[in-house]
């Protein structure tokens, strides 16, 4: 008989699905009309009640299937009172037929850490900006991201009436990466990407150093990380405290899976063990290709600036 799929695919195979889920609910929130708005720390810091509910629907669903998992997600809730129409039991099948590499087939529920970001890009949601949003679920193992899958409820949103919205992309290290056609930048282009509601002098000033032939300037960090895997941006660069564990988990997975990398500022690479701390306090360069360019002209002045 069929030994039976490993943990890991299992989990990613839920998680796929688990997405789709938070997608719809995002997706429905928003048709329904009430955002219910509150600030967190500010007016760049909102959480909505489709924050709310899509975080509610993935870390119960996944809790439910893998009790032993730890699963730690960006919104301060409980999950006690969690309504059955919020529990999402389906899996991707073509995932669980992929193969898990072999480091990773020993893999037991207690040694994985799940970063949940269940809506990436709140401000930009808030605003209409649709296609800027992601819904994030990073895996990690040994405080390395390994695998990760984002939706994006909107992709397609301005495609005409009939069109099919929405998309998951998984990827899983030494497996690959899926849902999505990758392309590299153009070559000798340096197109930065970088935070639009986060801007400061020295996030500005770290990106003039670099001379850009051009800067785009959008929301979120799994809206970024797509960007350069579709070509579309050279480098994602980031000066500045304010993106957390899960903003970069899932995006890191995928973005290593395709052979890209992400660091902090210093070059340092993220830990996702469940004791590290939450904030990335060191920034964000990520590349599909040429991470060395980019690395090699951050001024030491930013350097300085940015305490890991």
């Amino acid at each position: 008989s069929m030994a039976s799929p490993a943990l890991l695919m299992r989990v990613v195979a839920s998680a796929y699905s688990v997405a789709e889920k938070a997608a719809a609910i995002v997706r429905n929130v928003m048709a329904a009309g009430d955002l219910g708005i509150v600030e967190k720390t500010g007016a760049n810091d909102l959480q909505t009640k489709a924050d709310r509910l899509a975080q509610m629907s993935i870390c119960a669903s996944l809790a439910r299937k893998f009790p032993k998992v730890t699963i730690i997600g960006e919104e301060e809730l409980s999950t006690d009172e969690v309504t059955e129409e919020l529990i999402e039991d389906g899996h991707c099948e073509e995932i669980l037929k992929s193969t898990c590499p072999s480091q990773y087939a020993g893999i037991k529920e207690e040694e994985l850490v799940i970063w949940v970001d269940p809506l990436d890009g709140t401000k930009e949601y808030t605003e209409g900006l649709l296609d800027h949003v992601t819904v994030l679920i990073g895996i990690a193992y040994g405080g390395k991201a390994i695998a990760g899958v984002i939706n994006q409820p909107y992709y397609n949103y301005q495609a005409g009436a009939d069109a099919v919205l929405g998309r998951t992309i998984w990827g899983v290290l030494g497996v690959g990466a899926f849902g999505f056609q990758l392309t590299e930048a153009p070559a000798g282009k340096h197109i930065i990407i970088t935070t639009r509601s986060h801007s400061s002098t020295l996030v500005n000033d770290c990106i003039s150093a670099l001379n850009p032939d051009s800067v785009i300037r959008v929301g979120g960090a799994g809206n970024k990380i797509i960007q350069l895997i579709e070509g579309k941006a050279s480098a994602y660069v980031f000066a500045s405290p304010g993106c957390k564990k899960w903003d970069t988990c899932a995006p890191e997975a995928i973005l290593h899976a395709v052979g890209g990398k992400i660091t902090d500022i210093h070059g340092n690479s993220f830990q996702y063990n469940k004791e590290v701390k939450h904030m990335n306090s060191a920034g964000v360069l990520a590349t599909l290709r040429n991470y060395d360019y980019y690395a090699s002209r951050i001024p030491n002045t930013v350097k300085q600036s940015l305490v890991p």
